[in-house]
């Protein structure tokens, strides 16, 4: 296993439509373990794979406290099939964002459909914040940010940070 370089926003790349899996081998499994070593590196809870750049519908997820009872979830292409009509709000931020964090209101509950980590068909059902951020994740693979939810004023001015961050990060110290 090995930790990826996480994707920041403004790129491209994190706007794009990940495409879907044909098959499960052991090249994906690799993937999926280099995705959730990075998850837990950075520290966060959610990583798609566009955050890594690349465009394939993979997800890993943990939403658990304790560092010595880890419980990852793999999604392979997953889809969510229903969502309940009762919403919660969670403060939400992102790896791709580092720093930044809203208040989002998404459905309260989710089931989704996906292959897991052993090409398996699986479909969960979740709530809270295992949904909020199976959804957040399943957002990234079409190309959608959490700031996406927030105002015009407020996305530009994160973006704007964002920039700023990234020029800082890039200037040659001699």
């Amino acid at each position: 296993m090995s930790q990826r370089k996480i994707v920041i926003e403004p790129d491209p790349i994190l706007r794009k439509k990940s495409e879907n899996l044909e098959k499960v081998d052991d090249d994906i499994r690799r993937l999926l373990d280099d995705m959730l070593e990075t998850m837990y590196a950075a520290p966060g809870i959610g990583l798609a794979a566009v955050q890594i750049g690349i465009l394939k519908r993979l997800i890993v997820i943990d939403i658990s406290k304790d560092k010595e009872k880890k419980d990852p979830i793999f999604l392979i292409n997953p889809v969510i099939i229903s969502r309940s009509n009762q919403t919660s709000i969670h403060e939400e931020g992102c790896l791709s964002l580092p720093g930044h964090f809203a208040e989002i209101e998404r459905p309260d509950g989710c089931q989704i459909k996906f292959i897991d980590y052993n090409g398996k068909e699986k479909k969960l059902s979740a709530n809270g914040l295992l949904s909020t951020c199976i959804q957040h994740e399943v957002d990234h693979l079409n190309g959608v940010l959490f700031i996406d939810y927030l105002s015009k004023l407020k996305k530009d001015m994160i973006v704007k940070k964002l920039v700023k961050q990234k020029k800082e990060l890039n200037k040659v110290i001699l």
